[in-house]
């Protein structure tokens, strides 16, 4: 049986790396918010037939945009394109959106849509993300605190803390803009670990329950992630399997969603394992007699 709580430093150096990693990537490049955040320009054309979404950054290079853009093919056959650009005067937009109508021989009815997001609303929408998963955090430690015990709580939001961070920090290091969908698998990635977490905790108080008291705390919490992990490992896989799918062979607005998911999924089912439990292990033990010998309080009902 691997000893899971004896090799508990290592995986919380693993996580310290990649965390400090995406906050030095933050410090060197600045916080990479896209332009749902930031505030900007959407532009919708159809163009009809198929097209290269570098001919369209070429058009924007020539305005000096370019590199803060995204561009990305949308509709049923990908014959439109969505662009997402830094706000810029009502001129410089104009001309182009008429150098992509000329490149394609487009009339004025091929324009789809032109919208502007203003920074007070992207200011708007950082808060109320950040409101979501706060809020989100807190019913979940409430709901295991009377479930279990607040130690379970605090121990599994620091896990789901842990999983948002090394999300964060792979869109950092690769310079990802975050954006509205990023939020959204935010939250998905709250829910998905945090039943992953419950289910190794559930262990743990059904073998407290069933007499596996005598075990040592460190030989209980060990064998209870064992009989676990296939589960775990299982359902991360499935998930995994169908959201990699997704990512490449789904549109571009489906990338958005799956990317984080990916990231997430996989440092929930990391964290469940390797780190949330370690963390109610180093509380627990903390508490008196208990050291050696699994000694609880815990709730079994």
């Amino acid at each position: 049986m691997f000893d899971f709580i004896g090799k508990r430093n290592i995986f919380f150096v693993i996580s310290l790396i990649v965390i400090l990693a995406g906050i030095i990537a933050t410090m060197i490049n600045g916080p990479q918010f896209g332009i749902d955040f930031t505030g900007g320009t959407v532009i919708q054309i159809n163009i009809g037939k198929e097209f290269n979404n570098s001919d369209i950054y070429d058009i924007l290079n020539k305005y000096n945009v370019g590199k803060d853009s995204f561009v990305q093919q949308a509709g049923d056959y990908k014959h439109e394109v969505i662009i997402k650009t830094v706000d810029m005067p009502d001129s410089e937009r104009q001309n182009i959106i008429n150098d992509i109508l000329k490149k394609y021989d487009l009339k004025t009815d091929a324009i789809l849509a032109v919208n502007n997001v203003g920074p007070t609303i992207g200011s708007e929408l950082r808060r109320n993300a950040l409101m979501a998963v706060v809020i989100a955090s807190v019913a979940m430690l409430i709901y295991i605190a009377i479930r279990f015990e607040y130690k379970f709580g605090v121990a599994a939001i620091v896990a789901l803390i842990h999983d948002l961070l090394v999300t964060y920090a792979v869109y950092a290091l690769f310079k990802i803009p975050i954006n509205s969908s990023f939020v959204a698998a935010m939250l998905t990635i709250l829910g998905y670990s945090i039943n992953d977490t419950i289910v190794i905790f559930d262990r743990i108080r059904e073998n407290l329950k069933n007499g596996k008291r005598k075990m040592g705390l460190e030989e209980l919490i060990n064998t209870s992630i064992t009989q676990t992990m296939t589960r775990s490992i299982n359902t991360a896989l499935t998930t995994l399997v169908t959201i990699t799918i997704l990512y490449f062979i789904g549109p571009s607005s489906i990338k958005e969603f799956a990317l984080p998911l990916i990231v997430g999924i996989t440092s929930g089912a990391y964290s469940s394992i390797f780190i949330a439990s370690p963390i109610w292990y180093l509380w627990k033990r903390t508490e008196k007699g208990v050291k050696s010998t699994a000694k609880s309080g815990l709730r079994t009902t």
